[in-house]
Order: structure tokens, then sequence, then C-alpha cells
């Protein structure tokens, strides 16, 4: 993909945040205002939920922004780096928010609040189809990038609350039975920490540079030492600087002849197009040191 398709694709990106933080954010209104209404404790905490998310959705969007600025003598990759970083916020924020949701649900099973049920339900309903027009609208970006897949969650999450916000409405409108809100917000909790673990231990393994998922280094090696005139691969290392651009480095111990007949620039193209083609994940940035093994002798790490 070129660098005007990667531009393209954040400008679009960065769209669909925008107008998704502004139904959240106004759904958000619309539920603090249904729970002073009705005195619903459940649309409160959605609320909060929403807020929460606004939170979230808001900082996407500033990553998504800071991805389009180009690279620099001082920052190399740009600040692609910022969706990771902001992808690991909102996943703490969201572990933040299903604690909460379980706290608050165990303390209403013995202290449940008295509510309006039936405005509590049309909020709920208002919330639901805010929360179904933002899926609708991330829902094809939802796989390019970190930053897009935790705003996606969040918004999934907003609909699993306002689902619960409808069915405690209608559980307490037709049994009389207030406990129905804690038991949905316990299960809410419970689908809410699951994912958010997930994609926080994503993040986190970004962050620590480990090797991309799907990426099997001992295969990598192994294509590699089997080109002509490669006697040793060693310091070999991938990560990803954020979603979509994989890099790898490595040091290749190759025949002394090859640094005199010419062969060291064809060998420095099989390893590239080894890289690039011959596994799932396509690594286009990859840097290989060509050495002869006297030098590597001379080398103080080797990893």
């Amino acid at each position: 993909m070129s660098d005007h398709d990667h531009a393209a694709a954040g400008t679009s990106q960065r769209g669909k945040l925008l107008l998704v933080f502004v139904i959240t954010f106004t759904v958000m209104i619309a539920e603090i205002i249904g729970a002073i209404l009705t005195g619903s404790l459940a649309l409160l905490a959605d609320a909060g939920h929403m807020f929460t998310d606004s939170a979230g959705l808001l900082i996407a969007l500033l990553a998504a922004s800071l991805a389009l600025k180009p690279a620099s003598i001082s920052r190399t990759w740009g600040y692609k780096r910022a969706e990771i970083i902001a992808a690991a916020g909102q996943a703490s924020l969201l572990l933040a928010v299903g604690g909460f949701v379980i706290i608050e649900g165990i303390r209403r099973l013995f202290d449940p609040p008295e509510v309006g049920e039936s405005m509590m339900l049309w909020f709920g309903v208002i919330g639901l189809v805010g929360n179904a027009v933002s899926l609708v609208i991330l829902s094809a970006g939802r796989n390019h990038n970190f930053n897009m897949k935790a705003a996606f969650l969040e918004v999934l999450n907003d609909a699993l609350g306002s689902i619960a916000v409808i069915v405690a409405a209608i559980v307490i409108a037709t049994t009389g039975w207030l406990q129905a809100d804690a038991v949905v917000s316990l299960l809410i909790g419970t689908l809410i920490i699951p994912r958010t673990v997930k994609l926080l231990r994503d993040t986190i393994n970004v962050l620590m540079e480990s090797v991309p998922k799907g990426l099997d280094l001992s295969k990598v090696r192994e294509h590699i030492l089997a080109l002509p005139n490669v006697l040793d691969v060693h310091d070999l290392h991938a990560s990803l600087v954020a979603s979509g651009t994989p890099v790898l480095s490595a040091h290749i111990t190759v025949e002394d002849s090859c640094m005199t007949d010419g062969q060291a620039g064809v060998l420095l193209t099989n390893l590239q197009d080894c890289v690039a083609h011959h596994f799932d994940i396509g690594i286009e940035h990859s840097t290989f040191q060509i050495e002869t093994s006297t030098h590597r002798d001379q080398e103080n790490i080797h990893h």
C-alpha cells in the first residue's frame, strides 16, 4: 500500500471516529437526562460507561489524526505508534469500567433502587439505536488497526449496556423485580472484561516489541538458512511499529566469497523477497546486515 493509500485510509478512519464520537456523546447526554428524570441508576451507570467510551473515542480520534503526520528526522516512523498507545489507554479505561459495573451490580443486588421503568425503557432504546448506527459505521474498519478495534469494542460494550437497560426496564415493569437491574449489570461486566484484557495484552505485546502474532521466527530462520551462501543467522528480531507495519532485522553470516564475487546484492534481494512473501505476515520493512564469519567473531553482543 502506498503512502497516499495509507493517508486516505487514515483520513477515512478519522472521519468515522469523529462521527461515532458525536453520536456517543449525544447519547450520553440523553441518558444523563433520562437518569435524572427516571431516577434510574442503570441509566446513570450506562451514561458513565458512555462518558468513559466518549473519552476513549476522543483519544482514538486524536491518535488517528497524529498517525497522519509525516515522518521526520527526529521521528522516523512519524506517529504510527500513537494508535497503539491510544488503544492501550482505551483498554485500561474499559477494564476500569468493567470492574465498576461488577462492583455496582453486586451492591444493587442488596439495595435495588426505585426507577421509572417506562421512561427508562425509552431512553434505553434511544441508546441502542445510537449504538447500532455507530457499529454500522465502524464495522468495515474494525480490523484495520488496534485503534479502530478498540473503538468498535467500546461501542459494542455501549450497545450491551443499552440492551441491559431495556431488559431490566421490561422485567421491572412486568414483574416488579428490582434486582433485574443488578443481574444484567453483572452480565455486562463479565462480557466487558475478557475482551478488554485481550486487547490490553495485544497492545502491551506491541509496546514490548514482541514478535508479531502469526510469525514464527524459527521458520524465518529456516528459510534464510536455506538460501545460497548463507552460513548462519543471528540477532534476528521482529516486531510491530503499528498495526500493519511489521519490521524485521537480522545479521546474516555468509561465505567469504559472497562479498567479492558480486553475490551479496543478489542475496540481499533474495532475503527481502523471502520475508515479504513466504509468510502469512508480509514484512516489507526489513533490514539485513551481511557479514563474514570473521566479522561475527569481532561482535561483542549476540542475540
